[in-house]
């Protein structure tokens, strides 16, 4: 299941299913020590948001056994001097981050023109083509002595959430670097190609049974049986695929996830859990929850309105109970009869990975209907960043590019700045920045 982050991505997401809330509390009591209130002075006014500075200062040079020289990201970063750290072992750097960060320095504006910045995208992807198995799937960490990581349980090659990174930082970014660099792309376009060959074999003619647990009926031919969660991913890196190859085997795939994730969609406008979409069996977390978002491009990929009208209906009724009601970190159900009763409800941490995916669908959803509604929502959605949220601390600092690791109480935050927190903010607000409705929302309900 997926991350926490600093108490982290791959420490909690990538444990195996059904301990995930236990590993959540535990590693937040170990990793949320320091706590403070203290805040940086504001930025000017007329500033961007978007500040790639610690980013900038968490990337680091790699140089493989095999002498390939490319980059990662320091997975984590300590305050109060935010020295980059390892996760102890497991490795410095991993697939799961730099995947993310290829996406911000790809869609940064400074992109096309930069070549800082394009030099920083050609080195995180050599990152991850470096760290793909020849089985397809890939690995996910990397040792301080720059040996991969290949038998650690967050590493090994598995069908599993780095894998899904990897395919969509490839597959997002492939038309830029074939423009700019041809002799990266002639490396993406086999890697790419790999994995997805590996996946027709693992993956796209598995049964569509389902099975039954705490009186809820779940597919069982997704990523870990039932995990719309990292199905989520996967759709958003198959679509780019299927769009320059017109591989029509995976279009039906994509489908196919989309049907699984739909099938995990519980209650409605008038009953709990109003029409949200369960994570794995009968859990539901707000990290990397990108369901909405990915049935919205589903739904325009396949011309099919049936998955754009259920991630809507996510959007209509979950996420605005969620803002009503208090955000959460993730909740377990059980159902009997057509009523659902709660078994566990945590409400932090409270993360960037767990709001950045609330805004993509909400900006999504702006985009294809054009409703005003959404661009509230997700304006309403990011202000968390900025004081709205229940510590009324801000967690994100344009000033500096740091952006906070979590609320960890209604009153407390921890002020370590990892790579998962940093990215998941600078995602967020290069969205937000991109659409005028939702940056006026946005400046509505902020805080400070």
């Amino acid at each position: 299941m997926p991350p926490p982050f600093f108490f982290r991505s791959v420490s909690v997401k990538n444990t195996p299913p059904g301990i995930y809330s236990f590993c959540m509390l535990v590693l937040l009591m170990t990793a949320c020590q320091k706590q403070s209130n203290v805040q940086p002075p504001p930025p000017p006014a007329d500033s961007s948001i978007v500040n790639t500075s610690h980013l900038d200062y968490l990337y680091t040079p790699v140089t493989f056994s095999t002498g390939t020289k490319a980059a990662g990201i320091f997975i984590y970063s300590n305050a109060p001097d935010y020295k980059p750290v390892e996760a102890t072992g497991e490795g410095y750097t991993c697939v799961d981050d730099v995947a993310r960060a290829v996406l911000v320095y790809a869609r940064s504006k400074k992109f096309s023109t930069d070549t800082a910045v394009q030099e920083k995208v050609y080195n995180l992807i050599s990152f991850l083509l470096e760290m793909q198995s020849p089985a397809g799937y890939f690995y996910n960490f990397i040792f301080t002595n720059n040996l991969i990581n290949t038998s650690g349980a967050t590493s090994m090659n598995t069908p599993n959430w780095w894998s899904w990174r990897a395919l969509q930082a490839l597959t997002e970014t492939m038309p830029l670097i074939k423009n700019k660099n041809v002799l990266l792309s002639a490396k993406m376009d086999p890697a790419i190609s790999k994995l997805v060959d590996r996946m027709k074999t693992d993956f796209i003619y598995l049964p569509a049974t389902t099975t039954i647990v705490n009186g809820i009926t779940i597919p069982q031919w997704l990523p870990e049986g039932s995990g719309t969660d990292q199905s989520a991913t996967l759709i958003l890196g198959l679509i780019p695929y299927c769009i320059s190859s017109g591989d029509t085997s995976i279009s039906v795939y994509i489908k196919k996830l989309a049907d699984g994730m739909v099938s995990m969609q519980q209650g409605d406008a008038g009953q709990y859990p109003y029409s949200c979409f369960l994570s794995w069996e009968n859990q539901w977390h707000a990290y990397g929850n990108d369901q909405s978002l990915a049935l919205l491009k589903a739904g325009v990929f396949l011309q099919d309105t049936f998955y754009t009208s259920k991630a809507l209906s996510e959007l209509d009724n979950f996420y605005p109970w969620l803002l009503q009601n208090g955000l959460r970190a993730s909740f377990s159900l059980s159902k009997s009869g057509n009523q659902f009763q709660l078994i566990t409800d945590i409400h932090y941490p409270q993360i960037a990975y767990g709001i950045r995916p609330m805004v993509f669908a909400a900006i999504e959803a702006f985009q294809i209907t054009g409703l005003e509604k959404y661009a509230d929502l997700a304006g309403h959605l990011s202000a968390w960043f900025s004081g709205a949220n229940d510590a009324g601390l801000d967690i994100y600092f344009p000033s500096t590019g740091i952006c906070y690791d979590g609320l960890t109480s209604s009153s407390a935050v921890n002020i370590n700045s990892g790579a998962e927190s940093t990215i998941e903010a600078l995602l967020t607000f290069q969205r937000v920045e991109n659409f005028p409705a939702v940056l006026t929302a946005y400046n509505k309900y902020r805080k400070h």
